[in-house]
């Protein structure tokens, strides 16, 4: 994923429904940027770009855990005598 598409989703989670959107006519260099989120809401404030920025962070952390468990499942089952063969075959990876 992008730095767009982290943004993106890290809104998408912070309340339900359509809540945010972008500026049409956008100022810096990508329309999907912080400076650019409209709240569409009236019952919901901006969240800062600090909250934001560490709901981006969550989101990577969680997606890097997420590897480093699969990684780590796949070398216990080699060390258990499983061959590449045997692991993709209970995996699929």
């Amino acid at each position: 994923m992008n730095e767009q598409d982290y943004l993106n989703l890290a809104l998408s989670q912070m309340h339900s429904g359509q809540w945010f959107g972008w500026k049409k006519d956008y100022t810096g260099s990508e329309r999907m940027s912080y400076e650019n989120i409209i709240v569409h809401d009236n019952s919901i404030t901006k969240p800062t770009e600090a909250e934001v920025n560490a709901k981006i962070q969550e989101l990577k952390d969680a997606e890097q855990a997420a590897i480093d468990k699969k990684a780590s499942g796949k070398q216990k089952l080699k060390d258990l005598g499983l061959d590449d063969a045997e692991i993709k075959a209970l995996i699929g990876a």
